[in-house]
């Protein structure tokens, strides 16, 4: 279900089963976190095929899971979101069509999110008594607020690109996310992964301002000789 191409500086990883609108099943999950983590260009692009990005779990997996393998499945949603935040690579979402329940969910553990026009975002799972459990009850409330999240995540509501934009769920609305994987791309290839990790941590104040001083010393020390306006 999942396909690669390079480009420059670029990883495109596709989500590629569009008769299901990109869902996933166990053996998806594990390529993804596989294609992400592996790959070697300063940048990952992920996208899907057809007229969707994705529509999160396959439901005919989830229905035939008891409770231990329903667990399982979730922890799985879990460890690859969690692979694609912490991934080496800037990982790019490239939303172009629907984005539903763990296809939110994988998008939100993305560095960038990009939306075209075509775009739409729903967190669908209440309305079939579920919910994400690919850590989107986390990263949703972190990245667009609480009152947006719960709104969102409680009424199931389906929003375009431009109210995604609004709330801060995407951060640019655009007819070509690859245009925007390249921008990123065509950055100092030491530093992306400095910065991803400097905006990604957690730690006390304190504490990142240690590890970011620490981190500029390290990359001034290695580009001085470049230094020019």
């Amino acid at each position: 279900m999942i396909e690669t191409a390079v480009d420059g500086g670029v990883t495109r990883v596709m989500l590629s089963r569009p008769t299901r609108r990109n869902a996933f099943t166990e053996a998806g999950l594990r390529a993804l976190r596989s294609a992400v983590t592996g790959a070697e260009t300063p940048v990952v692009l992920l996208t899907g095929a057809g007229d969707a990005f994705s529509a999160g779990a396959d439901l005919a997996v989830v229905a035939g899971l008891d409770r231990e393998g329903a667990r399982e499945f979730a922890r799985l949603g879990q460890s690859v979101a969690t692979a694609i935040e912490e991934a080496e690579a800037v990982v790019v979402a490239g939303i172009d069509g629907p984005a539903r329940g763990g296809g939110v969910e994988l998008a939100l553990a993305c560095d960038v999110r990009v939306a075209t026009p075509r775009a739409t975002f729903a967190e669908t799972g209440v309305s079939l008594g579920l919910f994400g459990a690919w850590g989107g009850t986390a990263r949703l409330p972190r990245v667009v607020g609480e009152g947006e999240a719960m709104d969102l995540a409680l009424s199931g509501r389906t929003v375009d690109a431009d109210e995604a934009l609004r709330m801060g769920l995407v951060s640019r609305v655009v007819d070509e996310p690859a245009a925007v994987a390249a921008e990123i791309a065509a950055n100092d290839p030491a530093a992306l992964p400095v910065l991803k990790r400097r905006m990604r941590d957690d730690a006390d104040q304190a504490v990142q301002h240690a590890r970011e001083a620490d981190a500029f010393a390290d990359l001034v020390e290695q580009n001085a000789s470049d230094l020019s306006w």
